[in-house]
């Protein structure tokens, strides 16, 4: 999809269905290297917080001035551990992805995440390099989710699942004085699977192709 979402390794085979749900974690060969997903346009954050898709900020070129100063808060619809809140939960994860890429901040989408997530870890050392606030991202960098495909609940309580994702059309550039890369201007298919912690949903395991 984007040179961010592009996987190191093909998704292995227990990314799917229920074989996804019971196995995959720490122990997982990495199923994907820097994975974006789409910002929700219904999520609701709270007071004092700025959602990284709303306002001008989803405008071409945003300067790191206009950037949010505190990350998106979970919306009221992704708390809790049903199969509804984890609907919501994609929508505000991609909130959080478009977030760390704006301001290099990885530490909210960390905390989303399940500490045995490889592609989540692969995102938060991509955004540690290449942010829009250090100059190293330009352009339409976020991405929107389209629609949540499918989304189930495994054997093991674990929810599997996959979304339609939407990328706008950026630059990026592996320091801030080298040549600007065009990327993005696609659609790709992100698959999950999410875990129950601490009555809510977080990240287990993604990768985007």
């Amino acid at each position: 999809m984007t040179h961010r979402n592009r996987p190191t390794i093909t998704l292995l085979a227990c990314l799917s269905a229920t074989a996804l749900l019971a196995s995959c974690g720490q122990g997982s060969p990495e199923a994907g290297h820097p994975n974006t997903a789409p910002p929700t346009a219904t999520s609701t954050v709270p007071t004092n917080e700025t959602s990284a898709t709303s306002g001008p900020s989803n405008t071409v070129g945003t300067p790191a001035a206009n950037l949010p100063t505190a990350p998106p808060g979970r919306p009221q619809a992704a708390a809790g551990a049903s199969l509804a809140a984890g609907e919501a939960f994609i929508g505000y994860y991609v909130d959080l992805l478009n977030y760390s890429y704006g301001t290099g901040d990885s530490g909210p989408l960390l905390t989303a995440s399940d500490k045995g997530c490889i592609g989540c870890k692969a995102v938060a050392d991509y955004v540690q390099k290449i942010n829009v606030k250090n100059g190293t991202l330009e352009g339409d960098y976020r991405d929107r989710l389209i629609d949540v495909k499918e989304i189930f609940r495994g054997s093991s309580g674990r929810l599997g699942g996959s979304a339609i994702l939407k990328s706008g059309t950026f630059t990026e550039r592996d320091s801030p004085s080298a040549s600007p890369v065009p990327q993005g201007g696609d659609t790709g298919t992100m698959e999950f699977t999410l875990s129950p912690s601490g009555g809510n949903w977080v990240m287990y395991e993604m990768e985007i192709k």
